[in-house]
């Protein structure tokens, strides 16, 4: 859109001036003029140009010096030379010097608009694939997920599957488990990859920044709206829009999601006009939408139109064969960031970290191996290594519930447990492991020898 580029007027002749600023103004350009060069680069440093039309001979500064100044201001400037003299050689060296083309006078305003036009058709072409440069910089790939568990090997396997559709997909799962990640995988091996992939945070937005966020908006559509602004629908036509946190979207604009879903039209702020768009929507959440449902804070019209695809990350908890190929696989990728040797990990630390029962999933084991391989001292990651909330982690005081074992079963793991642990923090004294568990030594005994514990076996271990 004309209204969303501003163009800079550099000529010493008024007139000329007054005539191309007249026009490009119709056409609904934003416009800065200078009679001069001089006055042309300080308004190049001062306000935001896109295109700049500069007069070649000009008293203070010819149009090829300007072109060199402006170069080092800001190189993604567009700039196209006027002259009267249209020789060949003013013209290749404007162009050695990065001009973008030259224009001959009288203008012929019919080329000045195809020139315009072509002007801005590279600059989105050229916006768009540095966008997805920046984005393929980081590619996201199904591979990209480290997992062996047979619960990691389903999800991927349904997000392969789901990659080669239009269809809704909706990720599940508590923080830190991988949705965007998820969410990436599916675009960048869909046939969306080379189109854009735009991430909205649902819940870091207030309600009414959200609306324009999404749906975009026209200049005066509120205060503050002080020029048109291209929605997130619009930023992902042909690509994938993925909605994080979507349990958090408010009522009213659940409605409006709910009207794109099902007629893949929108709306800007302070418009009527429709605009068709083709979007392949990825939503995300932690939070029970079903229940959300019964409260009466999520529409189930929406839910089910999001929930065509469900996808359930586990947590790393439920999943423990997975640490140990992550734990692998950051302490290489920090290794190789703080140009430090690969570190290998001790059985202590390897130990704990297998027990450890990550609140904050993968995105805390991350940090933890970051954290240690930064940390650590030598070429051997220990227990000194790790955060203080991780080495004091007790499996008792958050059992998890094993659903293929009975009750009595997963008592009786948890009260062996304890008492080995009562026992090991009292180098093997009966006595004191007693009333460190609250009962009597006898009673110990009992129990010693009901799970087959052998005190010997702890006393040795603590010489190690």
């Amino acid at each position: 859109m004309n209204k969303d580029y501003s163009i800079l007027i550099i000529d010493d002749e008024q007139s000329q001036r007054e005539v191309l600023n007249g026009y490009l103004l119709k056409k609904g350009y934003k416009t800065f003029t200078a009679s001069s060069g001089s006055e042309g680069i300080t308004l190049t440093q001062n306000e935001q140009i896109d295109i700049i039309l500069s007069d070649y001979k000009m008293p203070d500064k010819t149009g090829l010096e300007i072109l060199e100044e402006v170069k080092n201001i800001n190189p993604e400037i567009c700039f196209v030379l006027i002259t009267a003299y249209g020789t060949i050689e003013n013209a290749v060296k404007a162009m050695r010097l990065g001009a973008y083309d030259y224009l001959t006078k009288p203008i012929d305003l019919d080329e000045l608009d195809l020139l315009l036009e072509k002007i801005i058709e590279n600059k989105n072409l050229k916006s768009e694939v540095n966008y997805l440069k920046q984005q393929l910089r980081d590619k996201f790939k199904i591979d990209s997920f480290i997992s062996t568990s047979p619960k990691m090997q389903e999800v991927l396997s349904v997000a392969a599957r789901a990659s080669e559709s239009k269809a809704t997909v909706l990720i599940t799962g508590e923080s830190g488990t991988g949705k965007e990640v998820l969410a990436k995988s599916i675009h960048y091996i869909s046939p969306r990859k080379e189109k854009p992939f735009i991430a909205v945070n649902v819940p870091a937005l207030p309600e009414t920044l959200l609306e324009s966020e999404l749906f975009g908006h026209e200049k005066g559509a509120f205060t503050g709206a002080d020029k048109t602004r291209t929605g997130r629908f619009e930023l992902a036509n042909k690509g994938t829009l993925f909605l994080d946190e979507i349990g958090d979207i408010p009522m009213n604009l659940q409605v409006k999601l709910l009207r794109v879903l099902q007629e893949h039209k929108i709306e800007r702020l302070g418009s009527n006009e429709s605009i068709n768009i083709d979007v392949r929507v990825i939503a995300a959440t932690h939070q029970n939408l079903e229940q959300k449902i019964k409260d009466g804070t999520f529409r189930e019209d929406l839910f089910y139109r999001l929930n065509v695809i469900s996808i359930h990350i586990p947590p790393l908890r439920k999943r423990k064969e997975d640490i140990l190929p992550l734990i692998e696989h950051f302490i290489k990728k920090y290794s190789v960031e703080n140009e430090k040797p690969q570190l290998e990990l001790s059985k202590e630390a390897l130990d704990i970290l297998i027990k450890y029962n990550y609140p904050g999933n993968v995105r805390e084991l991350e940090n933890i191996m970051e954290r240690a391989v930064v940390l650590s001292r030598h070429n051997i990651i220990t227990v000194n290594d790790l955060p203080s909330a991780v080495k004091g982690f007790k499996t008792e005081s958050d059992p998890i519930l094993d659903e293929n074992k009975s009750l009595t079963e997963q008592v009786e793991a948890l009260e062996k447990k304890l008492i080995y642990d009562a026992l090991t923090k009292a180098n093997g004294n009966q006595s004191l492991a007693g009333r460190m568990l609250g009962i009597t030594e006898r009673n110990l005994r009992y129990k010693m020898q009901k799970y087959g514990i052998k005190n010997t076996n702890l006393k040795i271990h603590n010489q190690k």
